[in-house]
C-alpha cells in the first residue's frame, strides 16, 4: 500500500533551519500534488506548503512564504520542506500529503490529499 514518511524534525532555536523530507512508497507514479501541512497543540491542522506534479508550480501559506522552501525529486519520490528562520510559532507536527490526482480544489484543502504520513515534530525554542 502506499505510504509516506516524513523525517528531518527536530529541535532548533529560532532563526535556525531544518530540512523535512517526505518519501512516498507503494505508489509507481509521481503523485500529483504534494504538500505539507502542520498542527500546533490545540490548532487545525493548516496547509503550510504544495508542489505540483512538474517540480515547478508551488503554493505557500502567508506565514511561510519567504522562510519556506518545497521541492520534489520524482525519480526518489521524496519532497522536501526547507524551513530557514525559524520562529516560535512554526513549532508544530508536519505532515506530508499526496493527491493523486488534479482537480480537487485549492491546495490547502484537506480532503483531496488520498493520503498521509504520520507527521514529524519541529519544535522551535527561544
Amino acid at each position: 500500500q502506499v505510504q509516506l514518511v516524513e523525517s528531518g524534525g527536530g529541535s532548533v532555536q529560532a532563526g535556525g533551519s531544518l530540512r523535512l523530507s517526505c518519501v512516498v512508497s507503494g505508489y509507481a507514479y509521481s503523485m500529483y500534488l504534494m504538500g505539507w501541512f502542520r498542527q500546533a497543540p490545540g490548532k487545525e491542522r493548516e496547509g503550510v506548503a504544495a508542489i505540483y506534479a512538474g517540480g515547478i508550480t508551488t503554493a505557500y501559506a502567508d506565514s511561510v512564504k519567504g522562510r519556506f522552501t518545497i521541492s520534489r525529486d520524482n525519480a526518489k519520490k521524496t519532497v522536501y520542506l526547507e524551513m530557514t528562520s525559524l520562529k516560535l510559532e512554526d513549532t508544530a507536527m508536519y505532515y506530508c500529503a499526496a493527491d493523486r490526482n488534479s482537480g480537487g480544489g485549492s491546495w490547502t484543502t484537506r480532503g483531496r490529499y488520498h493520503y498521509w504520513g504520520q507527521g514529524t515534530q519541529v519544535t522551535v525554542s527561544s
